[in-house]
Order: C-alpha cells, then sequence, then structure tokens
C-alpha cells in the first residue's frame, strides 16, 4: 500500500465528515473544462475536517494539492497521481460587527479609531465562500467595498493567495486578517500587513500555511448603489469578456509595460486556434475553449502566443494560469 492509499485509509476512517471520491476527473472542477482524474479528492465538510486531513496528509508524506472552484487552472488529460483537497464546502460567511471590529484591532494591537470602526464593519468567510457571494452578502447588508469582486468566479482562499482582482479593486485593498493553518505551526492569525500584497502575490503565495478564512473591513453604504455598481461592472464584463465559453478568464499576467492582452490583439493573434482551443477574438488575453479541447491543444496556444508576443515585442509574457501536471 502506498502513501496516497494510506492516506485514503485513515482519511476514511478518521474523518467522516469528508467525502472522498476516487479517480475524480478535474476537468468536472476547473471552469476551462479540462482534466483528468486525480488518484483522490477530498471535500472537507468544515474546517476541522480539512486540519484533520492536513495532519493525516502530513503524516505520510503526502504533498497535496489544494483547490476551490477550479477557475485558474488548467489540468492535464492523463491520470494524475495526486491527492486534491476541494475547500468548495467550506462557504460559510458571516458579519462581524463594529464591536468585534475594534476587539479584533485591540487584540492585534491595531490603532483604529472609534468614529472610523463606527462608518465600517467586517465579513469573515470561509476559504471555499464565492467571491460573488461574499459580494452579494455585502450588499444584503449594505457594505460597500467589495462590487469590484462580484464578477471573479474563483473562492475567497484562492482570491486571497493572489490577491485577485479587477476594475481597480484588489484583495489587498480590503482583507483585514486571515485565519490559516500550517501542520508546523497550528492555527495562526495573519494581520494585513503580514499578508505583504502585491500584484497577483501574497506571502500564502509561497507558504505551506492553508487558509480557513479571512476577514475583510468595509464601509457602510446604500444597498442601492452598491447593487448598481455591481450591476454596471457585470455588464461591463459581458460586453469585453467571452464568458459564455470555458476559460480560466485571463491567461497572462499584467507585464510591467503595458496589457497582456493589447500586445496579444497587436501581434494580431485574435482567434488563433489549435485544437479545440483558441485566443478569444472578444478579449485576446483569455484563452478560451471552443469545444473538446486537450491540455495540449491550449498549452500549444500559449507557446505561441508568447513566442510571437517576445519576437515582436521583447516581452515575456508571464501565466497567470496554474498548471497542474
Amino acid at each position: 500500500m502506498d502513501a496516497i492509499s494510506r492516506v485514503i485509509a485513515a482519511v476514511t476512517d478518521k474523518q467522516p465528515g469528508t467525502e472522498v471520491r476516487l479517480d475524480e476527473p478535474m476537468k468536472n472542477h476547473t471552469s476551462f473544462k479540462i482534466g483528468g482524474p486525480v488518484r483522490v479528492m477530498f471535500f472537507p465538510g468544515d474546517a476541522a475536517c480539512l486540519i484533520g486531513i492536513c495532519g493525516i496528509l502530513g503524516e505520510y508524506g503526502v504533498t497535496p494539492f489544494f483547490m476551490g472552484n477550479g477557475t485558474n487552472i488548467l489540468a492535464g488529460d492523463t491520470a494524475l497521481d495526486i491527492a486534491a483537497v476541494n475547500t468548495i464546502r467550506l462557504n460559510n460567511i458571516e458579519l462581524t460587527g463594529a464591536d468585534s471590529l475594534e476587539l479584533n484591532a485591540k487584540n492585534l494591537n491595531l490603532n483604529i479609531k472609534n468614529s472610523a470602526s463606527k462608518n465600517h464593519t467586517m465579513i469573515t468567510a470561509e476559504a471555499g465562500a464565492l467571491l460573488s457571494k461574499i459580494a452579494d452578502f455585502a450588499c444584503n447588508q449594505g457594505l460597500a467595498g467589495f462590487e469590484f469582486a462580484h464578477g471573479i468566479p474563483g473562492t475567497f482562499g484562492g482570491a486571497v493567495i493572489m490577491n485577485a482582482g479587477a476594475y481597480d479593486g484588489e484583495m489587498k485593498d480590503v482583507v483585514f486578517n486571515t485565519t490559516a493553518y500550517n501542520v508546523k505551526t497550528g492555527i495562526h492569525t495573519v494581520t494585513k500587513e503580514e499578508h505583504c500584497f502585491s500584484y497577483r502575490h501574497s506571502r500564502f503565495s509561497n507558504t505551506d500555511d492553508v487558509i480557513l478564512s479571512s476577514a475583510v473591513r468595509l464601509q457602510k453604504g446604500d444597498r442601492k448603489d452598491i447593487k448598481e455598481k455591481m450591476d454596471e461592472l457585470t455588464a461591463r464584463r459581458q460586453k469585453s469578456q467571452p464568458l459564455d465559453m470555458p476559460s480560466a478568464g485571463s491567461t497572462f499576467k499584467r507585464p510591467k509595460d503595458g496589457y497582456a492582452a493589447a500586445l496579444i490583439e497587436q501581434a494580431c493573434l485574435n482567434g488563433f486556434a489549435v485544437g479545440g482551443a483558441a485566443v478569444s477574438e472578444k478579449h485576446a488575453g483569455f484563452i478560451i475553449n471552443r469545444g473538446g479541447a486537450t491540455f495540449k491543444d491550449v498549452m500549444t496556444v500559449i507557446e505561441h502566443v508568447r513566442e510571437v508576443v517576445f519576437k515582436q515585442f521583447g516581452i515575456e509574457l508571464e501565466l497567470e494560469v496554474k498548471i497542474l501536471l
């Protein structure tokens, strides 16, 4: 019995609140609709189960692949001999009032004036909560500042890890603290500054920490105005992005000079296709699955785009999509 088999047996025995799926196709869990079966995929039902799974994985020396809604993943077509942990069921969202904000600030030795805290409040959400659901929750509570995230299709944990953003907003603008777990150090809280946010990066990008939940600090606003702003951003996305086609959103990170989509369009690569994969004609920053695309199809398109852009502009495009092989 190998290490992953031992992990499967231990999780099944010790973590009854976890669903265990063997040979689970990644294509069923990624927005690209591409990917072969993983050896096992665990679905913990709560944070305690997730922590228990992490302990078992560490005990048997198995490095897991953590994922949420799979909106930033391109997985290989062949069988993947890995243990995936899907956090999508850790999706609780709750309101934390101004009084709790002041208490948190006191405990974290942060200087927040009472007058400021009265105009703000916090929402705490687990790692698997969809950003769209958090934005809707904030709107219903009359809390402004999270509207930019409404159309981002991923989960909260992944968004914090990569400092996801859109339309002049990023996680760094709203995240107040994060509760994480590490097999070696246990549960700990990371303050806003300790996230070390930068473009599509945070301290969690380079650690073994597993995000359990994060809190965002928002400002009180008018529900109607908040809803109108979300609707406006949704309309802008629908007009400019191929939301009707499977993709992983923006394929490339924004280079230091210019924008990836503009460079690809200037290189006349809109519509360039290999098999079922193509550069979107609607938004050149998206590589889409037109139907039946394979991992190889997408990677061939990616490599061609990077090669042409580098030859024409001397700029090397960096992938924003995570490759899983």
